[in-house]
């Protein structure tokens, strides 16, 4: 069997669904230490969530990005990260999902949240041929993560040092015990109708 070009896998339990963000210790620091996102913390701009601990890494170097030195690990409902993909709009037009650009524009617009995918990425952060969901949050999504949604954030910088030191001596089997086990996430046919082409071609079970 192929594998799906499209994939959500995520560390996940019955109830909850981690993600992974990086910012400037001011806020990541204090966000591990509260539970919540400082005043700081803006909930009037967007803010990409990513299910996948590896394309995380790439994102931010392995926390050594320029405001992306904290890592964090968010456990959040998946009440929430599923309203979120229920309400979410492609972030680029799509012959076939969308009538036309002028009405995928409308869509965007409205959108409390963002579908992107990308290309998910192996220990040497190289490409891999299936694409992994990032979740975008503007407005009323965004309000509902941080007010609502956040079950627990846990600072996973040392972990993500101790996995690319790993990595840099070439002991890739050592660095590869230490990943979060992300699965296939379980979600509902049903949750993804609005995005129906690309539902089909991901792993939803």
């Amino acid at each position: 069997m192929a594998e799906p070009k499209h994939q959500i896998q995520a560390l996940h339990t019955d109830s909850t669904v981690t993600v992974y963000q990086a910012y400037a210790p001011a806020i990541g620091l204090s966000a591990a230490q509260k539970g919540c996102f400082p005043a700081v913390w803006r909930r009037n701009r967007m803010t990409w969530i990513k299910p996948s601990f590896l394309w995380m890494m790439y994102r931010c170097g392995w926390g050594t990005k320029e405001g992306q030195e904290t890592v964090l690990s968010i456990e959040i409902t998946q009440e929430g990260f599923e309203w979120a993909l229920e309400h979410a709009c492609l972030s680029h037009y799509e012959h076939g999902i969308h009538a036309d650009r002028a009405t995928w524009k409308r869509q965007l617009k409205r959108a409390p949240a963002r579908v992107q995918w990308d290309p998910e990425r192996d220990l040497r952060l190289q490409p891999l041929p299936h694409r992994s969901l990032q979740l975008g949050l503007v407005g009323e999504a965004a309000h509902r993560y941080a007010d609502e949604w956040i079950v627990s954030i846990t600072d996973v910088t040392p972990l993500a040092r101790t996995i690319h030191t790993h990595v840099r001596d070439g002991d890739l089997e050592r660095a590869q015990q230490l990943l979060p086990r992300e699965h296939p996430y379980p979600v509902n046919d049903g949750i993804l109708a609005h995005l129906h082409h690309r539902a089909r071609r991901c792993q939803l079970s």
